[in-house]
């Protein structure tokens, strides 16, 4: 194990190449789609203006991570080729890589090849909605790359992954799940794990609501711990309002998320995060004796 796997297990200074980030505090993750189709806000960012004026929105609102992806992985997503994707997204990263030398690149990708390409144009960390269970090679790319990885649990894939989604008990499929892959992830020599459980990814809305209020559970890995709440369907189908709608409710979750024990939160608006973030650490600073 390498003095800065010590690092990041010891003290949760997570080394991201370009910045080291304290999770101490909570970071925020900044959403940039550029699909046509992503439940949100596909297609907002599809001209070279229009992205760059978003990336910059989410750098100037205090974004520590912006998180870069190129495919959609919402339910019966339209299929993007590998080709398209790097098509998509190695320009963008080079963009942001030059404007922004110091700022933290993450890209959302379950292709091992596209995660190789990213990182080296400047990626800094590999957020993988499968897992890697959707490309054989992606846990030994990354453990290669030896960049942070966002492990993220899913059911299925994004065609099947919400066809009545069954489980005994869904902490602890997910929790059997983390085990299993970062077991293969440490055989490797490989620690920089963030652990994501995967909401809306193959859970109806009681399987969400459960992992957010037991979320608390995953600390037991000792890893950080990255919640994507973001105007999801479990905030839509319990409120009866659109993803346009949900950005109130976006920020009571989070407020939940980050008392639950989340490290990362995964937003589309990074502004109203940070808010979040700087409320819930004058909160957890504050005692009796103050």
């Amino acid at each position: 194990m390498s003095a800065q796997d010590t690092v990041f297990l010891e003290k949760k200074m997570l080394d991201c190449g370009v910045a080291i980030l304290d999770l101490s505090s909570p970071a925020v993750m900044g959403i940039l789609n550029l699909t046509p189709d992503s439940f949100y806000d596909g297609g907002k960012y599809v001209s070279e203006k229009k992205v760059f004026e978003q990336i910059e929105k989410i750098i100037s609102e205090g974004a520590d991570i912006i998180d870069i992806g190129a495919v959609s992985t919402r339910p019966k997503a339209d299929f993007v080729s590998e080709e398209e994707e790097l098509k998509r997204l190695l320009p963008i990263i080079e963009l942001v890589r030059k404007k922004y030398p110091k700022q933290v690149i993450s890209v959302d990708t379950f292709r091992a090849e596209v995660a190789k390409k990213s990182v080296a144009v400047g990626a800094n960390i590999i957020n993988d909605i499968s897992g890697g269970t959707m490309d054989e090679k992606m846990l030994e790319t990354v453990a290669k790359l030896n960049v942070p990885y966002v492990l993220m649990h899913i059911k299925g894939t994004p065609e099947t992954m919400q066809d009545n989604p069954q489980y005994e008990n869904v902490c602890e499929e997910v929790k059997n799940y983390f085990s299993e892959k970062c077991d293969l992830l440490k055989k490797m020599d490989f620690q920089k794990i963030i652990l994501d459980p995967g909401f809306g990814f193959g859970k109806n809305m009681q399987h969400n609501f459960t992992l957010l209020k037991y979320l608390t559970e995953f600390q037991s890995f000792g890893l950080p711990i990255l919640a994507g709440i973001s105007r999801k369907s479990m905030i839509q189908k319990a409120l009866t309002i659109s993803a346009a709608e949900a950005l109130n409710a976006t920020t009571s979750l989070n407020t939940i998320a980050l008392l639950n024990g989340a490290n990362f939160l995964r937003v589309h608006d990074v502004k109203e995060a940070k808010e979040v973030i700087r409320l819930f650490d004058f909160y957890r600073k504050t005692d009796a004796s103050s």
